[in-house]
């Protein structure tokens, strides 16, 4: 165990599902422009860096990419569905609970997990089981899905990365799902951009995720808002 310890300043943690309290509210931000009531919704669907670990309102990956995507003329409604601490496993259980939950369907669910996975040293062969299942389960639904992946730290051994890397490219060509390569990639290693537990990123870290994946979370939705046409009216 004492080997996963240097994981923690490069990537995932593993976090209790009771966070700390937030630290001090910051300034607020400048009015979101107004989401039209006909938006479609993204899911996010995910573990603690979706959830908005240790940030304030507005300050975590969701809120920050629906007011970015808003802000350059694509309409959407991103539903925060971020579990702190989920593996896999977890996420899949609760996977139809969240989906038969939801007041509109989405048009697309992004799908981030895996880094608890990584870090507790489970199998690479559950993991990908379980992203298999959770988009299986999407494909049956038609609700199309992207995948923003994670990477295992390098002291894991070459035999676990070299399993656990090659799940994301895998599973994302299996289910033509667009991909993310690594989450993380625009805030990992610099501690200006993430919180004191140098794992996740402060609000400064979010917003540089935001604006490093919001093109790609843009072009997944209107090739998935093309294929299932227009809304059916109730």
């Amino acid at each position: 165990m004492r080997r996963l310890i240097p994981f923690l300043a490069l990537i995932l943690a593993a976090c209790s599902q009771s966070a700390p309290a937030p630290e001090a509210p910051k300034a607020q931000a400048s009015a979101a422009p107004q989401i039209p009531a006909d938006a479609p919704v993204i899911l996010a669907f995910g573990d603690s860096l979706y959830a908005g670990y240790r940030l304030g309102p507005g300050e975590g990956y969701p809120p920050r990419l629906e007011a970015a995507l808003n802000a350059g003329g694509v309409k959407a409604r991103v539903v925060n569905a971020g579990v702190s601490g989920d593996t896999t496993a977890a996420a899949r259980e609760r996977l139809a609970f969240t989906l038969d939950g939801q007041k509109v369907k989405p048009a697309l669910v992004l799908v981030g997990l895996g880094g608890n996975d990584m870090l507790r040293g489970l199998p690479p062969t559950e993991t990908r089981a379980n992203l298999d299942a959770i988009l299986t389960e999407l494909d049956k639904r038609h609700i199309p899905a992207m995948l923003t992946g994670m990477l295992a730290a390098p002291n894991m051994g070459e035999d676990y990365v070299s399993a656990f890397n090659p799940i994301y490219p895998a599973l994302a060509a299996k289910h033509k799902a667009p991909l993310v390569p690594f989450f993380l990639q625009a805030v990992i290693g610099n501690d200006k951009l993430l919180l004191d537990d140098h794992i996740h990123p402060n609000a400064q870290g979010v917003d540089k995720i935001v604006a490093a994946t919001k093109d790609d979370v843009a072009k997944a939705l209107k090739a998935a808002t093309a294929r299932q046409g227009p809304p059916i009216p109730d």
